[in-house]
């Protein structure tokens, strides 16, 4: 526990010498001055928690040493005794700083109930600040796992967008690490001491959407029945990050660059209009090009977003930082580098991952269980990516030339049939989502 010290100030060296009596049994670290001077010397050369002096004194009085406690440890508290208290006094105390004063005769126990307070909210801060120094350590740029040229690009892009107010528009692959981005850029930002609040706009159906976003008046709808503020009021000034911004409605998207272009919001069933100050971030694996074309997307909302795009990587296309996003697991499990083979850790940089890196993850984490005490071997690995083969790096061309679809085709055709025609694995197999899947077959017919 961390040393509690208290400086007592008072020209009434039994006055001092009582408070020292009645306050050491709670704990706490106590030194007594008995004028202005010698309180101001002894701050001079040790920073007190708390402060307690009387107000009147020859020589500095107790303002003055409020003022120089203040000017020389911000975060010191001040609380002033006195036996001549006036509404006047009191305000001055307060302009000047003060925690609070205690009017001569006092109760004891008055006394240690703000002493108490005081070191309550001390507590909390310190807690606080540890949290928030642990958070922006976890999720600094610098403990991204990756070498590769193309993740050196995403961090350089980081770098620049972080101290600037512009809205980030963060696009990738599910899985390839778009939240650990948004949070990077939050965390090396001006606003890192404020909150970074994240949504998931496709996991919530329109209203429950629109509501968490904007809040509501109490009776905006059943079930309302209190006012509750939208997450871009809770992120205040920090950030907040929408992700999987491609999925949201055409509705939801008209309020949402209305809060874009005028900083404001209304709640549900609300008529005000209410400032917002948050940053946004977004997200999206969504081609949002195709889905402007296609109308599913408005194009002014586009344009509102994409203010500076950032493009995260899927782990197939550097795939060379694959070992060290192993070992970054591993360690994180509380293993080593050893704690898997050279077999096994080669085979793995054949799979094309098309759950990218938190695919990886989870998988070390099931051939981790697999494995118990021993190093992840072959056997331990999944067996989808047990049987994938190295493919040949060289194919020899007809002069006749081939016809690309059939061969397209033909790909398609196997991997469905391998994967017992469920398209999920199939689209595994092909090292492509689902989604791209479903694409290529209705292009080839």
């Amino acid at each position: 526990m961390t040393e509690r010290t208290l400086l007592i100030v008072d020209d009434e060296t039994r006055m001092a010498t009582v408070l020292k009596a009645a306050l050491e049994p709670e704990g706490y670290a106590i030194a007594t001055a008995n004028n202005g001077t010698t309180a101001m010397n002894a701050l001079e050369v040790h920073a007190y928690d708390v402060v307690l002096t009387d107000l009147k004194m020859d020589g500095p009085d107790g303002l003055q040493v409020l003022d120089f406690a203040k000017k020389r440890y911000p975060h010191c508290e001040v609380i002033l005794m006195t036996a001549y208290a006036t509404a006047q006094t009191a305000v001055e105390a307060m302009k000047r700083g003060a925690y609070d004063y205690i009017i001569k005769p006092f109760e004891i126990d008055e006394l240690k109930l703000k002493l108490r307070h005081i070191f309550d909210k001390k507590s909390l801060a310190r807690e606080n600040l540890s949290l928030k120094q642990e958070l922006k350590q976890r999720y600094s740029i610098d403990n991204m796992v990756g070498q590769s040229g193309v993740m050196q690009e995403v961090y350089k892009m980081v770098h620049k967008v972080a101290p600037s107010d512009a809205t980030v528009l963060i696009r990738g692959e599910s899985g390839t690490g778009k939240e650990l981005v948004a949070q990077a850029i939050h965390y090396l930002s001006p606003r890192a001491d404020k909150p970074f609040v994240a949504i998931n706009c496709a996991a919530l159906p329109e209203t429950l959407l629109e509501s968490e976003l904007f809040g509501y008046e109490k009776g905006a709808f059943t079930g309302a029945e209190k006012r509750k503020l939208g997450l871009f009021e809770t992120a205040g000034e920090g950030t907040i990050f929408l992700d999987e911004i491609g999925d949201v409605s055409t509705s939801i998207q008209v309020k949402l660059l209305r809060a874009l272009q005028n900083r404001q919001i209304i709640h549900l069933g609300g008529h005000e209009q209410i400032p917002v100050r948050a940053r946004v971030i977004a997200a999206t694996n969504r081609d949002l090009e195709i889905a402007v074309k296609e109308g599913n997307f408005r194009e002014d909302f586009y344009y509102r977003i994409n203010v500076f795009p950032i493009s995260v990587p899927a782990l197939r296309k550097r795939i060379d930082d694959l070992p060290d996003l192993v070992i970054h697991f591993l360690q994180r499990a509380g293993r080593d580098q050893h704690a898997i083979t050279a077999e096994a850790l080669e085979k793995l940089r054949l799979y094309p991952w098309p759950g990218n890196v938190r695919e990886l993850e989870n998988v070390v984490e099931r051939s981790l269980i697999m494995a118990g005490d021993h190093p992840i071997e072959l056997s331990d690995l999944p067996p989808h990516i047990q049987g994938i083969q190295k493919l040949p790096t060289q194919f020899d061309l007809p002069d006749e030339g081939i016809v690309l679809e059939d061969i397209e085709k033909k790909l398609i055709h196997r991997a469905i049939e391998k994967a017992g025609g469920n398209k999920s694995k199939a689209a595994k197999l092909l090292g492509i989502t689902r989604r791209k899947l479903y694409s290529m077959l209705e292009r080839l017919g």
